[in-house]
């Protein structure tokens, strides 16, 4: 006898499902006891904070609601097509945002958030649709496309609202009277018929969502405070606001500017010791490589044990590095799937340990909420079966009301349901799987993707791309859809009859036209490429983008370098190329130069850290906050050329006159010191060589030592090597050298055979051609290393000391000059300053093996090699 095919279809946890409008619980709050604490630190510019009590808060929305009412009964306005009192907010995060979207609940209206940076076409079409009673803006927003909507200032309301009652409305007093469950929330998103969408969500959803999450995952005893960073616009905002506010809690408003900048946000974060944080990945790779940069003992966010990522995709390496950093089983790293039709996140997954993680392609998106349903359906509606994919539709009381207007049918009826409260379900385009009762996402059924957490839907870009009248014709794509690295393309062919554009004008129109998180990269063709049936192939069009500019080779991007002075023309070809190969094909612009702005360029949040990362790693002192600060490109060569300079030069005169930092003394080179050599060079190079990072994981510790081995004997009898010890007669630094004509012939079997046939490559011609003649002429600086148990200071200090005992030491073995090659800024701009002349500047990625690879073909652009010499005269 057969058994019957297991279905696809998840259940969460029935609860109760009492409604309760979200503004009674925080009255009740406050009834109870919590008036003095503090409900809202709003940060201004980290060093000023605004606090202000649950009693003020609440006062003051209460004076503002009765204002709000006041004025609406006055006008004598009538609710709008759906049903619904909608007041827009078009305000920045603070705490008077907070008090305002209380107040508006309060009057029994709901609240819907425009962004003040909205195209004009995009507010006047939202304003149109809803029918708003009420606008209330910060003074400083361009009211015009507010058109004949009636508009106040926050100020101004405030200053009406003195002249009003501080008690609580009751019920028949609202703008909804009696009815139990009105709209509470109206956002915009993305339009799959090109024209944005409004979407209708009621206390009830909010509050399922809300009553979820403290059951699933409780405020902590010591959690005291949450984070509010997140746009209005985007439905994330609802947990991070009236979670905290809902239970007593303190709500630390961060500015728009301080969330865009790691290095500020996690100051924030850690000085009011935040448990939980919610945040795109995107958010969540730029904080993890901020973290990796930090010199301090101190690892920072140990309190911030929940992580909550959603509103985009998860990757399986993003999480293992997130355990890289935090330890297991005192942190978790949680992924919620949703979208705002279904009040944010209706299914949740936990990940607590990174070996659970190397068994997975994908993380999963988990299991569902509370009072919700999952159902995996085919064509037909019917479920498919368990482990089959399907398109995942929703039901329960997450679901939003609709879409203002009823504009769209992906909300319908649920044949399947017995239960009223699943009586509805929502189409999320979504494909899905189920896999040991846990939701996998399998991508989307259309054209729509998520940009910093906002679903968007690629026909509405289109759509404005083809409204331009230069344009005849445009495909929209997504380049590595769902990846950390995603990018918009549209793909433009211009009409004949009008004046040619660049690309970039295109694109500053389109920023007219759409939300900046919107606006694609253009690329303009010349012709359609089309498929056998005469459909267009997208696929030869992406692959047209991949070629372009690929970051694998060469950015073709021109480097003006105008204005420039001679000594620091060095740091800005390694601005210049760093900042072209990270943004590589995201170029906006087709020249670098001193007046260019990186955002205007292309650049975003995230390589903005990747950038700064790799300046760093080149030796350069340059914060996130000085690079996203700086206005432009000259600001930041600025920053880097001084602070290299300084580095060197507080430490260069006490070398030159002998006065070390400490007490160090140079040693011969003897067999005693073997195990320290072999130590100091193998942590030297393999930690942090410049050019052996681009051969791991082929490069082993144990290789240096095999090097070593064999030239050993031959280094201690040429007597030109030396360490350093210390006033301990610890070992901390090591010099090795040869005389450049009789050096041995070591057969190299390892991989760094490759690193030193590139030396000879660039050094043996300039040896043999260049340099004096004959043994006892050349002393080559072959390796030099240091004790990484030294800090930042002491380690430049050593090295420079060393470099300057080298110059002695060719001094008295009677040698014409020293002859070595630099492949660390540090070292490079200390050769500057000590007098080394350059006989050759190579750009790594351009060797070319034996074997015909490019083993340093990853290595930036701005990457080099230059070989140095400086002659020494003996005092007769």
């Amino acid at each position: 006898m057969g058994s019957l095919p297991q279905l696809s279809i998840l259940k969460g946890s029935q609860k109760s499902t009492s409604v309760q409008q979200l503004h009674r619980i925080f009255e009740e709050k406050v009834d109870q006891g919590c008036g003095n604490k503090t409900a809202i630190i709003f940060n201004v510019d980290h060093l000023n904070e605004r606090r202000i009590n649950y009693n003020t808060l609440n006062s003051s929305a209460n004076r503002l609601s009765a204002t709000i009412l006041n004025g609406v009964r006055e006008r004598n306005v009538q609710v709008n097509q759906d049903g619904d009192w909608v007041i827009v907010v078009c305000m920045a995060p603070s705490d008077n945002l907070v008090t305002t979207l209380l107040s508006i609940w309060k009057c029994g209206a709901a609240y819907l958030p425009v962004d003040p940076s909205f195209p004009p076409n995009r507010i006047q079409h939202i304003l149109e649709e809803t029918k708003p009673v009420l606008i209330i803006h910060d003074s400083d927003v361009a009211t015009e496309a507010f058109g004949t909507f009636p508009a106040i200032s926050f100020d101004a309301l405030k200053r009406q609202s003195t002249d009003f009652s501080n008690a609580n409305i009751k019920d028949d007093a609202t703008l909804c009277g009696a009815e139990p469950d009105p709209t509470a929330i109206i956002l915009y998103t993305s339009g799959s018929t090109g024209i944005p969408k409004g979407v209708r969500l009621p206390h009830s959803a909010i509050g399922n969502r809300l009553f979820w999450q403290w059951d699933e995952f409780p405020y902590s005893a010591t959690e005291s405070l949450g984070v509010f960073k997140t746009a209005l616009t985007f439905v994330d905002h609802i947990s991070e606001i009236w979670g905290p506010l809902l239970n007593e809690m303190t709500l630390l408003c961060i500015t728009k500017e301080n969330t865009k900048n790691p290095e500020k946000l996690v100051t924030l974060l850690e000085e009011h010791k935040v448990e939980r944080l919610v945040l795109v990945p995107t958010l969540l790779k730029s904080i993890l490589m901020f973290l990796g940069i930090q010199k301090s003992n101190k690892k920072l966010l140990q309190n911030l044990r929940i992580w909550v990522c959603s509103g985009e995709t998860l990757s399986v390496s993003l999480a293992q590095e997130f355990f890289n950093y935090f330890e297991e089983g005192k942190h978790v790293l949680c992924n919620f799937y949703g979208s705002t039709e279904i009040m944010g996140d209706v299914s949740y997954y936990i990940c607590d340990t990174k070996k659970a993680l190397q068994t997975m392609e994908k993380v999963p998106i988990g299991y569902p909420v509370d009072n919700t349903l999952l159902y995996l359906l085919d064509k037909d509606f019917k479920s498919v079966t368990l482990g089959e994919i399907g398109e995942l539709f929703v039901a329960g009381m997450n679901l939003a009301r609709g879409y203002v207007n009823n504009r769209d049918t992906r909300f319908i009826n649920n044949p399947l349901a017995v239960d009223p409260k699943y009586s509805r379900l929502f189409r999320t385009g979504d494909f899905a799987r189920i896999e040991k009762s846990t939701l996998i996402f399998e991508g989307r059924t259309d054209s729509q993707i998520k940009i910093r957490g906002h679903r968007v839907d690629l026909t509405e870009i289109e759509r404005n791309v083809i409204k331009l009248p230069e344009v005849d014709k445009a495909f929209v794509l997504c380049h590595k859809a769902g990846e950390i690295d995603q990018a918009v393309v549209a793909f433009a062919l211009l009409t004949a009859d009008e004046e040619p554009k660049t690309a970039t004008e295109i694109e500053s129109k389109l920023n007219n036209l759409l939300p900046s998180y919107m606006v694609p990269q253009v690329v303009i063709i010349d012709a359609v490429p089309l498929l056998v049936n005469g459909k267009v192939d997208r696929q030869t069009l992406l692959k047209q983008y991949e070629s372009m500019n690929n970051n694998d080779s060469n950015v073709t991007m021109n480097f003006d370098y105008t204005g420039i002075p001679d000594d620091q023309l060095k740091v800005a070809r390694d601005l210049f190329e760093n900042i072209a190969a990270v943004i590589g094909r995201s170029a906006r612009a087709p020249t670098l130069s001193l007046h260019s702005n990186f955002y205007e360029l292309g650049g975003n949040s995230l390589n903005s850290i990747i950038t700064v990362t790799q300046l760093r790693e080149k030796g350069y002192n340059i914060s996130i906050t000085e690079f996203i600060s700086a206005k432009d490109l000259s600001e930041i060569l600025q920053i880097m050329y001084e602070g290299i300079t300084q580095e060197i030069s507080k430490i260069n005169p006490k070398i030159i006159e002998g006065n070390q930092p400490w007490k160090l003394n140079v040693v011969p080179l003897n067999h005693s010191h073997r195990d320290d050599v072999i130590e100091i060079i193998t942590a030297s190079f393999y930690e942090k060589a410049d050019l052996e990072q681009w051969l791991k994981p082929s490069v082993l510790r144990t290789d240096y030592r095999d090097i070593l081995d064999l030239i050993w004997d031959v280094m201690v009898e040429k007597d030109l090597s030396f360490v350093v010890t210390d006033e301990h007669n610890q070992t901390v630094g090591v010099t090795l050298n040869f005389d450049a004509r009789d050096e041995p012939e070591v057969a190299v079997t390892n991989v760094l055979v490759i690193v030193f046939e590139f030396l000879e490559f660039v050094e043996g011609p300039i040896r043999d051609g260049q340099l004096p003649p004959g043994k006892n002429a050349i002393l080559h600086s072959f390796m030099m290393g240091t004790s990484p148990e030294l800090n930042a200071q002491e380690n430049i200090s050593l090295i420079q000391f060393m470099e300057e005992e080298v110059i002695k030491l060719a001094l008295r073995k009677k040698f014409q000059g020293v002859f070595t090659t630099n492949t660390s800024p540090l070292t490079q701009q200390l050769a500057t300053v000590m007098g080394y002349q350059e006989l050759l500047d190579y750009q790594v990625n351009q060797y070319v093996y034996t074997d015909g690879t490019r083993p340093f073909a990853k290595a930036p652009n701005s990457q080099r090699a230059i070989v140095h010499w400086k002659p020494v005269i003996a005092d007769d």
